[in-house]
Protein backbone atom coordinates (compact mmCIF):
# COMPACT_ATOMS: atom_id res chain seq x y z
CA UNK A 1 0.00 0.00 0.00
CA UNK A 2 2.81 2.32 1.01
CA UNK A 3 4.42 1.77 -2.95
CA UNK A 4 1.43 2.68 -4.11
CA UNK A 5 0.68 5.94 -2.32
CA UNK A 6 4.37 6.79 -3.17
CA UNK A 7 3.52 6.24 -6.89
CA UNK A 8 0.20 8.17 -6.51
CA UNK A 9 2.09 11.19 -5.32
CA UNK A 10 5.02 10.93 -8.36
CA UNK A 11 2.07 11.24 -10.47
CA UNK A 12 0.76 13.93 -8.73
CA UNK A 13 4.17 15.89 -8.75
CA UNK A 14 5.08 14.78 -12.38
CA UNK A 15 1.26 16.60 -13.21
CA UNK A 16 2.14 19.26 -11.06
CA UNK A 17 5.36 20.11 -12.91
CA UNK A 18 4.04 19.51 -16.00
CA UNK A 19 1.35 21.81 -15.48
CA UNK A 20 3.76 24.64 -14.40
CA UNK A 21 5.88 23.80 -17.50
CA UNK A 22 3.66 24.95 -19.75
CA UNK A 23 3.66 28.34 -18.82
CA UNK A 24 5.53 30.87 -20.23
CA UNK A 25 6.17 34.72 -20.14
CA UNK A 26 5.74 34.94 -23.63
CA UNK A 27 2.35 32.86 -24.33
CA UNK A 28 0.53 36.43 -25.41
CA UNK A 29 3.42 37.45 -27.54
CA UNK A 30 1.56 36.62 -30.94
CA UNK A 31 -2.09 36.11 -29.91
CA UNK A 32 -2.89 39.01 -27.69
CA UNK A 33 0.73 41.38 -28.00
CA UNK A 34 -1.20 44.65 -26.50
CA UNK A 35 -2.54 42.28 -23.21
CA UNK A 36 0.41 43.27 -20.44
CA UNK A 37 0.03 47.24 -21.22
CA UNK A 38 -3.69 47.00 -21.14
CA UNK A 39 -3.46 45.42 -17.77
CA UNK A 40 -0.61 47.26 -16.10
CA UNK A 41 -2.50 51.09 -17.44
CA UNK A 42 -5.79 49.79 -15.81
CA UNK A 43 -4.18 48.73 -12.30
CA UNK A 44 -1.61 51.68 -12.34
CA UNK A 45 -5.19 54.12 -12.27
CA UNK A 46 -7.02 51.98 -9.95
CA UNK A 47 -4.21 52.05 -7.46
CA UNK A 48 -3.28 56.17 -8.46
CA UNK A 49 -7.13 56.80 -7.65
CA UNK A 50 -6.87 54.85 -4.24
CA UNK A 51 -3.20 53.33 -3.32
CA UNK A 52 -5.11 50.61 -0.68
CA UNK A 53 -6.35 48.96 -4.30
CA UNK A 54 -2.82 47.44 -4.62
CA UNK A 55 -3.17 45.69 -1.59
CA UNK A 56 -6.90 44.18 -2.25
CA UNK A 57 -5.75 43.04 -5.85
CA UNK A 58 -2.34 41.79 -4.65
CA UNK A 59 -4.63 39.75 -2.07
CA UNK A 60 -7.24 38.35 -4.26
CA UNK A 61 -4.38 36.65 -6.52
CA UNK A 62 -3.42 35.07 -2.98
CA UNK A 63 -6.70 33.77 -2.20
CA UNK A 64 -7.48 32.48 -5.53
CA UNK A 65 -3.69 30.42 -5.66
CA UNK A 66 -4.10 28.92 -2.05
CA UNK A 67 -7.69 27.17 -3.03
CA UNK A 68 -7.79 24.82 -6.08
CA UNK A 69 -5.07 26.82 -7.49
CA UNK A 70 -4.54 29.67 -9.72
CA UNK A 71 -7.94 29.45 -11.76
CA UNK A 72 -9.77 32.53 -10.94
CA UNK A 73 -12.47 30.42 -9.05
CA UNK A 74 -12.64 33.25 -6.73
CA UNK A 75 -13.56 35.69 -9.05
CA UNK A 76 -17.26 33.43 -10.06
CA UNK A 77 -19.58 35.44 -7.90
CA UNK A 78 -21.18 34.23 -4.60
CA UNK A 79 -19.51 30.93 -4.08
CA UNK A 80 -15.89 31.11 -2.24
CA UNK A 81 -16.63 34.80 -2.43
CA UNK A 82 -19.21 34.00 0.33
CA UNK A 83 -16.82 31.79 2.63
CA UNK A 84 -15.53 33.73 5.92
CA UNK A 85 -12.11 34.32 4.94
CA UNK A 86 -13.24 35.74 2.06
CA UNK A 87 -15.73 38.37 2.78
CA UNK A 88 -13.45 41.34 3.07
CA UNK A 89 -12.02 40.68 -0.16
CA UNK A 90 -12.36 43.61 -2.91
CA UNK A 91 -11.29 44.66 -5.96
CA UNK A 92 -13.41 42.44 -8.08
CA UNK A 93 -14.91 45.10 -10.54
CA UNK A 94 -11.35 46.59 -10.95
CA UNK A 95 -10.19 42.98 -12.49
CA UNK A 96 -13.63 43.10 -14.30
CA UNK A 97 -12.75 46.38 -15.55
CA UNK A 98 -9.32 45.26 -17.04
CA UNK A 99 -11.20 41.84 -18.11
CA UNK A 100 -13.61 44.11 -20.45
CA UNK A 101 -10.66 46.10 -21.32
CA UNK A 102 -8.70 43.30 -22.55
CA UNK A 103 -11.46 41.45 -24.37
CA UNK A 104 -12.06 44.59 -26.69
CA UNK A 105 -8.88 43.90 -28.04
CA UNK A 106 -8.37 40.20 -27.84
CA UNK A 107 -11.74 38.26 -27.62
CA UNK A 108 -11.73 35.33 -25.21
CA UNK A 109 -8.08 34.71 -25.20
CA UNK A 110 -6.63 36.38 -21.93
CA UNK A 111 -7.72 34.37 -19.17
CA UNK A 112 -8.86 35.52 -15.74
CA UNK A 113 -6.32 33.83 -13.84
CA UNK A 114 -3.50 35.54 -16.27
CA UNK A 115 -5.07 38.71 -15.40
CA UNK A 116 -5.26 38.09 -11.66
CA UNK A 117 -1.61 36.80 -11.81
CA UNK A 118 -0.48 39.74 -13.87
CA UNK A 119 -2.36 42.36 -12.12
CA UNK A 120 -0.53 41.50 -8.56
CA UNK A 121 2.86 42.13 -10.35
CA UNK A 122 1.86 45.31 -11.31
CA UNK A 123 -0.17 46.70 -8.13
CA UNK A 124 3.16 45.67 -6.37
CA UNK A 125 5.44 47.67 -8.95
CA UNK A 126 2.71 50.55 -8.66
CA UNK A 127 3.63 50.70 -4.58
CA UNK A 128 7.20 50.86 -5.42
CA UNK A 129 7.89 47.34 -4.75
CA UNK A 130 10.00 44.57 -7.04
CA UNK A 131 8.66 43.56 -10.54
CA UNK A 132 9.19 39.76 -11.81
CA UNK A 133 8.53 38.40 -14.92
CA UNK A 134 5.16 36.31 -14.48
CA UNK A 135 4.73 33.08 -16.37
CA UNK A 136 1.42 32.95 -18.83
CA UNK A 137 -0.92 30.63 -19.74
CA UNK A 138 -3.30 29.81 -17.45
CA UNK A 139 -6.80 28.70 -17.70
CA UNK A 140 -10.08 29.18 -15.87
CA UNK A 141 -11.87 26.71 -14.21
CA UNK A 142 -15.26 26.59 -14.79
CA UNK A 143 -16.45 26.05 -10.90
CA UNK A 144 -15.76 27.33 -7.95
CA UNK A 145 -13.94 25.55 -4.81
CA UNK A 146 -15.60 24.01 -2.37
CA UNK A 147 -16.46 25.71 1.02
CA UNK A 148 -14.41 22.66 3.03
CA UNK A 149 -10.90 23.78 1.06
CA UNK A 150 -11.33 27.61 1.47
CA UNK A 151 -11.38 27.06 5.13
CA UNK A 152 -8.77 24.13 4.70
CA UNK A 153 -6.08 26.39 2.76
CA UNK A 154 -6.81 29.68 3.97
CA UNK A 155 -4.98 30.11 7.47
CA UNK A 156 -6.77 32.25 9.72
CA UNK A 157 -4.71 35.17 11.40
CA UNK A 158 -4.42 33.36 14.81
CA UNK A 159 -2.58 30.59 13.04
CA UNK A 160 0.97 29.38 14.73
CA UNK A 161 4.15 28.82 13.38
CA UNK A 162 3.95 25.24 12.80
CA UNK A 163 0.44 25.97 11.08
CA UNK A 164 1.65 28.59 8.66
CA UNK A 165 4.30 26.28 8.01
CA UNK A 166 2.53 23.26 7.06
CA UNK A 167 0.23 25.21 5.30
CA UNK A 168 2.14 26.46 2.81
CA UNK A 169 4.10 23.35 3.10
CA UNK A 170 1.01 21.40 1.52
CA UNK A 171 1.36 24.01 -1.21
CA UNK A 172 4.70 23.37 -1.98
CA UNK A 173 6.09 26.52 -0.77
CA UNK A 174 8.78 26.96 1.56
CA UNK A 175 9.18 28.61 4.84
CA UNK A 176 11.34 30.83 2.82
CA UNK A 177 8.61 31.69 0.44
CA UNK A 178 6.25 31.76 3.52
CA UNK A 179 8.05 34.49 5.24
CA UNK A 180 8.20 36.62 1.79
CA UNK A 181 4.69 36.00 0.92
CA UNK A 182 3.60 37.39 4.81
CA UNK A 183 5.68 40.53 3.65
CA UNK A 184 2.74 41.48 1.60
CA UNK A 185 1.35 42.81 5.00
CA UNK A 186 3.77 45.73 3.95
CA UNK A 187 0.64 47.38 1.98
CA UNK A 188 -3.11 47.41 3.50
CA UNK A 189 -5.18 46.94 6.22
CA UNK A 190 -7.41 44.73 8.20
CA UNK A 191 -10.64 44.78 10.48
CA UNK A 192 -10.39 44.99 13.65
CA UNK A 193 -11.51 41.15 14.35
CA UNK A 194 -9.02 39.61 13.01
CA UNK A 195 -6.33 41.31 15.60
CA UNK A 196 -8.79 41.26 18.40
CA UNK A 197 -7.42 38.38 20.39
CA UNK A 198 -3.68 39.58 19.36
CA UNK A 199 -3.93 42.88 21.08
CA UNK A 200 -5.99 42.00 24.02
CA UNK A 201 -4.52 38.41 25.12
CA UNK A 202 -1.16 37.96 23.49
CA UNK A 203 2.10 38.58 25.52
CA UNK A 204 4.58 38.86 22.30
CA UNK A 205 3.32 42.48 21.47
CA UNK A 206 4.62 45.77 22.09
CA UNK A 207 2.67 47.28 24.52
CA UNK A 208 2.48 50.62 23.73
CA UNK A 209 1.65 49.89 20.11
CA UNK A 210 -1.43 47.46 21.41
CA UNK A 211 -2.46 50.31 23.81
CA UNK A 212 -2.97 52.41 20.55
CA UNK A 213 -4.94 49.41 18.81
CA UNK A 214 -7.54 49.07 21.87
CA UNK A 215 -8.25 53.07 21.16
CA UNK A 216 -10.07 52.37 18.09
CA UNK A 217 -10.70 48.50 18.10
CA UNK A 218 -12.78 47.11 20.94
CA UNK A 219 -12.36 43.60 22.42
CA UNK A 220 -15.47 42.49 20.89
CA UNK A 221 -17.21 43.61 17.57
CA UNK A 222 -15.54 46.35 15.83
CA UNK A 223 -15.73 44.87 12.53
CA UNK A 224 -15.99 47.89 10.76
CA UNK A 225 -12.75 49.90 12.42
CA UNK A 226 -9.36 49.04 10.25
CA UNK A 227 -5.82 49.75 10.96
CA UNK A 228 -2.18 49.21 9.05
CA UNK A 229 -0.84 45.90 8.94
CA UNK A 230 1.88 47.51 8.42
CA UNK A 231 1.96 51.06 10.86
CA UNK A 232 5.24 52.72 9.04
CA UNK A 233 4.17 52.55 5.46
CA UNK A 234 1.02 51.38 4.57
CA UNK A 235 0.65 52.23 1.03
CA UNK A 236 4.78 51.67 0.17
CA UNK A 237 5.77 48.30 -0.75
CA UNK A 238 9.02 47.68 1.54
CA UNK A 239 10.80 45.60 4.00
CA UNK A 240 9.46 47.76 6.78
CA UNK A 241 6.73 45.12 8.26
CA UNK A 242 10.35 43.29 9.38
CA UNK A 243 11.43 45.75 10.93
CA UNK A 244 8.05 46.08 12.80
CA UNK A 245 8.44 42.40 13.96
CA UNK A 246 11.74 43.06 15.39
CA UNK A 247 9.86 45.55 17.54
CA UNK A 248 6.76 43.38 18.02
CA UNK A 249 4.63 45.98 16.55
CA UNK A 250 3.28 42.69 13.88
CA UNK A 251 -0.29 43.80 13.71
CA UNK A 252 -2.02 40.16 13.65
CA UNK A 253 -1.29 37.02 15.62
CA UNK A 254 0.10 35.14 12.81
CA UNK A 255 2.59 38.33 11.71
CA UNK A 256 4.35 38.48 14.88
CA UNK A 257 4.77 34.77 14.89
CA UNK A 258 7.48 34.66 12.31
CA UNK A 259 9.53 36.17 15.14
CA UNK A 260 8.65 34.82 18.37
CA UNK A 261 11.93 32.84 19.29
CA UNK A 262 11.11 30.18 16.49
CA UNK A 263 12.76 28.67 13.13
CA UNK A 264 12.11 31.64 11.16
CA UNK A 265 13.22 34.43 12.83
CA UNK A 266 16.80 34.76 11.37
CA UNK A 267 14.35 35.24 7.68
CA UNK A 268 13.04 37.82 9.24
CA UNK A 269 16.24 39.97 10.86
CA UNK A 270 17.38 39.25 6.70
CA UNK A 271 14.68 40.55 5.64
CA UNK A 272 14.95 43.70 7.92
CA UNK A 273 18.38 44.08 7.51
CA UNK A 274 18.36 43.76 3.61
CA UNK A 275 15.56 45.71 1.36
CA UNK A 276 17.24 43.57 -1.63
CA UNK A 277 16.76 40.10 0.02
CA UNK A 278 13.18 40.32 0.52
CA UNK A 279 12.72 41.91 -2.82
CA UNK A 280 14.44 39.09 -4.29
CA UNK A 281 12.80 36.45 -2.13
CA UNK A 282 9.37 38.16 -2.45
CA UNK A 283 9.71 37.91 -6.53
CA UNK A 284 10.37 34.76 -6.34
CA UNK A 285 7.73 33.64 -4.15
CA UNK A 286 5.36 34.88 -6.02
CA UNK A 287 6.56 33.13 -9.09
CA UNK A 288 6.27 30.05 -6.76
CA UNK A 289 2.74 30.49 -6.16
CA UNK A 290 1.77 31.37 -9.32
CA UNK A 291 2.86 27.82 -10.19
CA UNK A 292 0.69 26.12 -7.79
CA UNK A 293 -1.72 23.76 -9.71
CA UNK A 294 -3.01 25.93 -12.61
CA UNK A 295 -5.44 24.64 -15.60
CA UNK A 296 -3.73 24.37 -18.89
CA UNK A 297 -3.87 23.11 -22.43
CA UNK A 298 -7.24 22.08 -23.02
CA UNK A 299 -7.95 22.44 -18.81
CA UNK A 300 -10.49 24.31 -17.89
CA UNK A 301 -12.10 27.64 -20.25
CA UNK A 302 -11.12 30.96 -20.90
CA UNK A 303 -14.33 32.96 -19.15
CA UNK A 304 -15.42 35.81 -21.73
CA UNK A 305 -16.75 37.38 -18.18
CA UNK A 306 -14.65 36.34 -15.00
CA UNK A 307 -17.72 36.55 -12.53
CA UNK A 308 -19.40 33.63 -14.28
CA UNK A 309 -18.22 30.86 -16.19
CA UNK A 310 -19.18 30.07 -19.98
CA UNK A 311 -22.25 28.54 -20.51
Amino acid sequence: MASVSCLSLLVLVALASAASAQLSSTFYDTSCPKALATIKSAVNAAVAQEARMGASLLRLHFHDCFVQGCDASILLAGNEQNDGPNLTLRGFNVIANIKAQVEAICKQTVSCADILAVAARDSVVALGGPSWTVPLGRRDSPKAASTSMVTQNLLPPTSSLTQLINGYGNLGLSPTDMVALSGAHTIGQAHCPSYQDHIYNDTNINQAFATSLKASCPATGGSSVMAPLDTTSSTRFDNAYFSNLLSQKGLLHSDQELFNGGSTDNIVRNFASSPSAFSSAFATAMVNMGNISPLTGTQGQIRTTCSAANS
